[in-house]
């Protein structure tokens, strides 16, 4: 059977997290998803090698996740089929490096509220780390939440984006009828 390997660059402090206590995290993901992985701790590199091509997929969103801020326990979730990662580059979205705290703090909010409603009326989990915004959860909702979340970088009034995210919340629930 043919090995098929990613490698991936994470940020230095967040080898930590994925190593975990005593490589704990790092042995789980392994036998979790019957990969092979290895951490270089001083460059922040991570090669995952494995045999079946969906599961190393699903391993290497798992390791972004986690190198963007997510706790090991919520960036499993990507183990399930109907479960993706999106990255939001916010680097994307801002013309100088002044306005990064500014938009950071529309997303996070007071108290991390503005993120909290997003996560709550769109069933996702937002993490905002560095100059990215990473987002886990079912495909139509991880689209719904990223569409907040660049109106609310583009100046939309907050409300609006709630208004808006509570019209699709009722859509789906219609749609569950």
């Amino acid at each position: 059977m043919p090995e098929y390997s990613y490698d991936i660059k994470i940020p230095k402090d967040r080898v930590a997290v994925l190593i975990g206590k005593n490589g704990e995290v790092k042995k789980a993901l392994e036998e979790l998803t019957h990969t092979k992985i290895s951490v270089d701790s001083r460059e922040g590199d991570v090669i995952v090698v494995g045999e079946d091509p969906l599961t190393l997929f699903s391993t290497r969103d798992i390791i972004r996740a986690i190198a963007r801020g997510f706790n090991p326990d919520l960036a499993q979730l990507l183990l399930k089929s109907d479960y993706m990662f999106e990255l939001v580059e916010l680097k994307d979205f801002v013309k100088n490096k002044n306005q990064m705290p500014r938009i950071k703090g529309r997303i996070i909010g007071k108290d991390g509220k503005s993120r909290e409603i997003i996560e709550s009326l769109t069933d996702t989990y937002v993490c905002i780390y560095g100059k990215t915004i990473g987002i886990i959860g079912l495909g139509e909702d991880v689209a719904v939440a990223r569409r907040a979340i660049e109106s609310l970088v583009a100046g939309s009034p907050h409300s609006n984006v709630y208004k808006w995210l509570e019209k699709k919340r009722r859509e789906k629930k219609l749609d569950f009828v």
